[in-house]
């Protein structure tokens, strides 16, 4: 989510990102709605993440569109913040919606804790006003260099729970892990050490719902476009809004 060179790696990687799934996703995509009850129609709600490319938003209009959250990137490794953050992160909130931050992880460049503890410091806290969703932590292909940032699977799923252990000892909220079902694969062997603490936010360009890592039940949300109606990608949370309320509220 953060560079032009790795949305384009992430498309290229990620199964079922082809035309024909495209076009046949935003005929589905249309038909979804919020709150939809029908038996043979999922319940998603309509959401979006943006960073310092999308610059200031026009948050009212985006809720007009149908945007009931929002996640906009704070911080990248311990060096960088993003310039349009105070607008994005309070405007989506002053609009109505429920929105958190994000983190673009390099775990090649520092460790887990020290990353959690700069993007804490930098946007990334939590509270559980019911208007605040879990911090996240962007981790995918490396859009510089080695797919998996030169570590191993063990070295790769120590640095995540380094980052996820102290994400939750700084807010009492275990992060969203915003990732690829492929680089997941690749780069931690599907690890399931997550499953029981942490949600997924899966980036899957295609007209069927991602399937989760493994332990998972079921992803919490989808990345399912990179543009559309909203700024920035386009998501879906997995439920009700009464169930994205609770997420933002209910402490880990």
């Amino acid at each position: 989510m953060v560079t032009v060179q790795a949305r384009a790696r992430r498309v290229r990687r990620v199964i079922g990102a082809t035309a024909t799934a495209l076009t046949a996703g935003a005929a589905m995509i249309a038909a979804l709605t919020i709150g939809a009850t029908s038996a043979n129609a999922a319940t998603y709600v309509k959401g979006m993440d943006v960073s310092s490319y999308q610059g200031n938003v026009a948050w009212s209009t985006a809720y007009a569109n149908g945007a009931r959250f929002a996640y906009v990137k704070a911080t990248e490794g311990t060096t960088y913040t993003n310039p349009y953050f105070a607008q994005q992160y309070n405007g989506s909130y002053n609009a109505g919606m429920i929105r958190g931050a994000y983190h673009f992880a390099h775990p090649n460049s520092s460790s887990g804790t020290t990353q959690a503890d700069y993007f804490v410091n930098h946007g990334g806290g939590w509270s559980g006003d019911g208007k605040t969703l879990p911090p996240a932590l962007d981790i995918e292909y490396n859009p510089s260099g080695a797919t998996c940032y030169g570590l191993s699977q063990a070295s790769m799923v120590s640095w995540v729970k380094a980052f996820s252990n102290e994400v939750h000892a700084r807010t009492n909220k275990y992060p969203m892990i915003y990732t690829t079902l492929d680089w997941w694969t690749t780069c931690t062997g599907n690890s399931s050490a997550f499953a029981a603490t942490n949600p997924f936010w899966i980036a899957k360009y295609s007209s069927t719902p991602p399937t989760p890592p493994a332990g998972t039940a079921t992803w919490t949300m989808w990345q399912y476009a990179d543009s559309g109606t909203l700024p920035g990608d386009q998501d879906y949370f997995n439920g009700a809004y009464s169930q994205l309320q609770a997420l933002a509220t209910n402490h880990d």
